[in-house]
């Protein structure tokens, strides 16, 4: 059921409604562009990877349920889009709460109203769930994003967490190191998939945050257009994965930046592994695979607090920091 907004400041004939499907897609990517190239974020999306990732409704995640659209005067001007996820490193379930208004509608309360209807719909749901951890609510802003930060610090929110996009602006003296002892690495197929998504999910369980490790989330991830098991480099202890680097190549993202540019998604390497120098020479072998692919420089992000040391690792195989993101929450009243 859609809902005039009639709080002070907010236009008059502000309509917050359900998402009706893919039809709204377009109008989705379309204001997150618009926010990212406005803002400064380096990335874009694309049509098709929204449409997969709302292709696969699961409990923590459905996209008719999750998603409000913004409009005034039958124009889509902003959106809420909302999730859940149990938190690795605490007792605390995050309800997640973010959203974007295009630049030209901001400063009129339209990201407010949108906000505090994505909170009372995240409180609904979580009305429903049966669950000891204590409730938050979670968001994210990027650098360049001043007021969006001032919007969720003015709704209660405080920052927890700082989260860094890095690069390596060239692709040359890239060292070429060992796999320790008794490791591969092999070329992987669509058949590897799965063995090499639950081996990233539990290398990352000890990490800050959390993962949706439903059957439908692996989906939105083996089918999302960047999915390309021939970029991936993987390593094998028998028929174990060791560790490994998820690369993805986005050439309309490169386009849209006047970049050329391969992501390392995903670096994990699971604990048994840990410490015998693996990630470092699986990453060596992806930044020659992207430089072989054509490509100029390399980009990942990190949790800027990771226990694992990544940051420093990073540092030392040429990655620069380049601009910082910040995790955010708000305890659930009462």
């Amino acid at each position: 059921m859609s809902s005039a907004v009639r709080d002070v400041g907010v236009p008059v004939g502000l309509v917050l409604r359900p998402y009706r499907g893919d039809d709204d897609v377009p109008d989705l990517v379309r204001i997150i562009n618009a926010e990212w190239q406005h803002d400064g974020v380096p990335a874009r999306y694309t049509v098709e990877e929204k449409l997969v990732e709302h292709s696969h409704p699961s409990e923590a995640f459905d996209a008719r349920r999750d998603v409000t659209m913004a409009e005034v005067d039958g124009a889509v001007v902003g959106y809420g889009i909302r999730g859940w996820v149990d938190v690795n490193d605490s007792f605390v379930r995050t309800y997640r709460v973010d959203g974007s208004v295009v630049p030209e509608w901001r400063g009129r309360g339209i990201g407010r109203a949108v906000l505090r209807e994505s909170m009372r719909l995240a409180r609904e749901l979580a009305a429903s769930h049966e669950t000891d951890r204590a409730r938050v609510f979670g968001s994210q802003s990027h650098d360049g994003q001043p007021a969006d930060e001032a919007l969720l610090a003015s709704e209660g929110f405080e920052a927890v967490r700082y989260f860094f996009d890095m690069a390596r602006p060239a692709l040359d003296d890239i060292p070429d190191l060992p796999l320790p002892r008794g490791l591969i690495v092999r070329p992987t197929t669509a058949a590897d998939a799965r063995a090499v998504w639950e081996a990233d999910v539990e290398a990352f369980r000890d990490h800050w945050g959390g993962h949706e490790a439903s059957d439908e989330n692996f989906l939105r991830w083996i089918e999302s257009p960047g999915a390309d098991p021939s970029l991936w480099v993987i390593a094998f202890d028998g028929a174990e994965v060791a560790g490994g680097v998820i690369v993805g190549i986005y050439p309309e993202e490169n386009a849209a930046l006047g970049v050329q540019r391969g992501w390392l998604d995903s670096v994990f390497t699971r604990a048994p592994w840990r410490r015998r120098g693996l990630a470092r020479a699986l990453m060596t072998r992806a930044l020659r695979m992207i430089r072989d692919r054509g490509l100029t420089s390399a980009a990942l992000d990190v949790d800027s607090a990771n226990p694992t040391g990544a940051l420093g690792l990073y540092e030392s195989l040429g990655f620069e920091v380049e601009r910082r993101s910040t995790a955010w929450r708000k305890p659930f009243p009462g």
